[in-house]
C-alpha cells in the first residue's frame, strides 16, 4: 500500500546516513589531527551541518515538507524565521535537560551546547521537515496513535532511537575506566548518533513488515 514511500523512506535514509559519513571522513583527510574523539566539537558541528543541509534538501526534493498555503515571499520567509527559532529554542531546550541531568552548568557549557545541537539537529530538524514549524502537529504525532502517514511513524522511531541512544550513552561516564569517549560528551553524542543511524534503519523496516497492520486516520 505504501511501498512507493517505503522506498522513498529508505532511500532518504540512505543519503542522511552517507551524510554523516562523508562528514566524519572528509574533515580526518583535510584537517590535520582531526579526530572524532580529539577534536569532537568539530566533528559534532561537523555531522550536524551534514544532517541539516542533507535532510532540507532532500525532504524539500521529496515534497514531504508540507506545502505551504501561501505562496508569497512574506509568508515563506516568516516560515524560515519560525523554523530558525524553533531550532535555536529546542537547541536551548535540550541544554536545559541535560543540564538537569547531571551535566556540568558551567564549566563545561560549551560542549553541553554542542551536544544540544547534536540532538537538535537530529531530532527537532526532522519534526521542521516533516511537519513544519507546527507545535500542534508535533503533539499530534508525539501522542498516542498520532500518526497520520508513514514519514509521522518514521518521525516517531527516528526521535526515539536518538533520544534513547543519548540516554544510554551517559552510562559509562561515571565509570573507572579512563578511556577517551568517556570524556564529556563523547559517548552521549556517540550514543545519539548510533541510535540516529539505528533509527534510520529500523524505521523503514519496521513500517514495511508491519504495513497491513498500519491505518492512519485523516484529522
Amino acid at each position: 500500500m505504501w511501498d512507493h514511500e517505503i522506498r522513498a523512506m529508505a532511500s532518504t535514509h540512505a543519503i542522511i546516513a552517507a551524510s554523516v559519513f562523508m562528514a566524519t571522513v572528509l574533515p580526518a583527510a583535510l584537517v590535520p589531527g582531526f579526530s572524532v574523539y580529539g577534536t569532537h566539537l568539530l566533528w559534532i558541528y561537523s555531522t550536524s551541518g551534514a544532517v541539516t543541509a542533507v535532510s532540507v534538501a532532500v525532504f524539500w526534493l521529496l515534497g514531504v515538507t508540507p506545502p505551504t498555503k501561501k505562496h508569497t515571499l512574506g509568508y515563506k520567509l516568516s516560515r524560515l524565521l519560525r523554523s530558525c527559532l524553533y531550532y535555536f529554542l529546542s537547541c536551548l531546550f535540550f541544554h536545559t535537560v541535560v543540564v538537569l541531568y547531571g551535566a556540568p552548568l558551567i564549566e563545561s557549557a560549551l560542549e553541553t551546547f554542542s551536544l544540544a545541537v547534536l540532538l537538535t539537529s537530529l531530532t527537532t530538524l526532522r519534526c521542521l521537515c516533516v511537519l513544519g514549524p507546527n507545535v500542534q502537529a508535533w503533539i499530534r504525532v508525539f501522542s498516542r496513535h498520532g500518526a497520520m502517514s508513514v514519514w509521522d511513524t518514521c518521525l516517531q522511531i527516528t526521535v526515539a532511537c536518538t533520544v534513547v541512544g543519548a540516554w544510554v550513552g551517559a552510562f559509562p561516564i561515571p565509570l573507572d575506566w579512563d578511556r577517551p569517549w568517556q570524556v564529556w560528551p563523547v559517548s552521549c553524542s556517540l550514543g545519539a548518533m548510533i541510535g540516529f543511524l539505528t533509527g534510520l534503519v529500523a524505521a523503514p523496516v519496521w513500517i514495511h513488515y508491519h504495513r497491513k497492520q498500519l491505518t492512519y486516520k485523516c484529522k
